[in-house]
């Protein structure tokens, strides 16, 4: 089995290669390759445990949305936070509901199914857009409301899943207290995740002097702390490790990039994992019965149940016709709607795994058609993020205590700039120091006479809140091909 799983390891290191011109996400690939090796291609692995898939893929949720949460900046969300509750909480509803009344029509499918289906798949997935989005330059406010929203609507589709399958299977606990379930389950988990978040931050501070690999097991503790104390207290452990990581990835603790970087190292494994295991789950050869359902499921949620709630978020956030027409495109599906599709299976309402493959089959036509040419669509409605132009690395510098530095790296991309200055040509601000240059995997120690070229990569030693004026002052000097 180690030697299967190596293959499959090197399989999607070998076509990311290959395939990284067109820009085809981890995540697919990842899936891809679960699908060849599994029991319908290669049939070197069978896997049918539902279950295992569920729990393992829970786990790996814990990893990714901490990850994503600690990416991101508090000032990031607070512009943005009226819409993605709207779209987290009544978007899901009416997205499912627009859709499936269109599914049904369209179908066959009596009404209840078809809202079964739609509700499924009615929420953005945060383990795609965040791998995704995290790789291609697109505006971010867009991006913020679109993880933001990612993060925040599984408990509405849950709830609203859980809802719909208690009807057909003749549990009526009435709607009132569903309603008040998502509420709590959204409250809750947000402030579950702001105190775990808080008591991470105090204990990163407290072991300050243990050696780095303290704070690694740490921050995994709090990672599956923050969704273990959401899930116990009945509220959302989903959003609950989203809002713990952003809380601990807005405070200054000790080792933070480092922290950072294993933060996102773990959320990396845990994608590949998740969609691999996804992958070998499913069983291509049932496509050819489910296809065209597929397809129609893909169709109305996509071109007609969620550009009709983002026309209607506008209420909440203004947003252009180009905006529109983006954050419609990029409701990305991934790995909760296939865990969803679970759901049904559990209860015995999809015995020959109609439903399920209906989603699996779904989601994969929206990475592919939805994930794979998000960059594009950004590029074509003029969205890319303003400092698209700008390949900067943050490295905090590796100090146990408080400091008001960041040793950081910017990339003079060649395909964007041309030209050449020296040092001495620039005024960068005081206590700003470029410590070295990378040109060509050559290491220069630079002084005032030296030449910064287009290509190099420049390590500079900067206040904090100059950061942004430093980089500008390098990059201007520069002249766009």
């Amino acid at each position: 089995m180690l030697f299967i799983i190596s293959l499959i390891l090197i399989f999607i290191i070998f076509f990311s290669l290959l395939f990284k011109k067109v820009n085809i996400p981890l995540i697919l690939i990842s899936l891809a390759s679960g699908m060849i090796f599994g029991s319908d291609i290669l049939g070197i692995i069978y896997f049918d445990n539902v279950w295992a898939t569920k729990e393992i893929a829970e786990i790996a949720l814990i990893f990714i949305l901490f990850a994503g949460g600690y990416g991101i900046k508090k000032s990031e969300i607070k512009p943005v936070i009226k819409i993605s509750v709207f779209l987290s909480t009544f978007g899901v509803f009416l997205t499912a509901l627009s859709s499936a009344l269109i599914f049904a029509f369209l179908s066959g499918w009596n009404f209840w199914e078809s809202f079964l289906l739609c509700a499924i798949i009615s929420s953005t997935d945060a383990a795609a857009c965040f791998s995704i989005l995290n790789s291609n330059s697109v505006d971010k406010r867009l991006t913020s409301i679109i993880k933001t929203e990612s993060a925040s609507n599984d408990p509405a589709a849950i709830i609203l899943t859980t809802f719909i399958v208690n009807v057909m299977a003749g549990i009526s606990q009435g709607y009132s207290k569903y309603f008040a379930l998502m509420i709590w389950q959204m409250a809750g988990g947000i402030a579950v995740g702001i105190l775990i978040g808080y008591l991470g931050v105090f204990l990163f501070r407290k072991i300050r002097e243990l050696d780095i690999s303290y704070s690694y097991i740490l921050l995994a503790a709090v990672s599956l702390l923050s969704f273990s104390a959401g899930d116990m207290l009945k509220t959302s452990g989903i959003l609950s490790v989203f809002f713990a990581g952003i809380v601990i990835g807005n405070e200054d603790i000790p080792y933070k990039n480092m922290t950072s970087s294993f933060a996102e190292i773990l959320s990396f494994i845990s994608n590949i994992v998740l969609f691999i295991m996804l992958g070998l789950l499913v069983f291509p050869k049932k496509f050819a019965l489910i296809w065209k359902l597929g397809l129609l499921l893909f169709f109305v949620t996509t071109f007609i149940g969620r550009p009709l709630v983002i026309f209607i978020s506008s209420i909440f956030e203004k947003t252009n016709l180009r905006e529109k027409i983006f954050l419609s495109l990029s409701g990305i599906k991934g790995s909760v709607p296939i865990v969803l599709a679970t759901y049904p299976l559990s209860m015995g309402m999809d015995p020959e795994h109609k439903i399920f493959n209906i989603i699996f089959f779904a989601v994969t036509i929206s990475v592919i058609f939805q994930g794979v040419p998000i960059a594009k669509f950004a590029q074509l409605l003029k969205l890319t993020g303003t400092d698209s132009k700008k390949k900067i690395n943050m490295m905090k510098l590796v100090n146990i205590h408080d400091n008001h530095y960041d040793l950081i790296e910017v990339f003079i991309d060649d395909e964007i700039y041309s030209g050449e200055f020296k040092i001495s040509d620039i005024i960068l601000p005081m206590g700003t120091t470029i410590t070295m240059i990378n040109r060509d995997n050559s290491i220069i120690a630079p002084s005032g006479k030296t030449l910064i070229r287009a290509g190099d990569v420049l390590f500079i030693l900067a206040e904090k809140e100059k950061i942004k004026e430093v980089t500008d002052i390098i990059l201007n000097k520069f002249g766009n091909k």
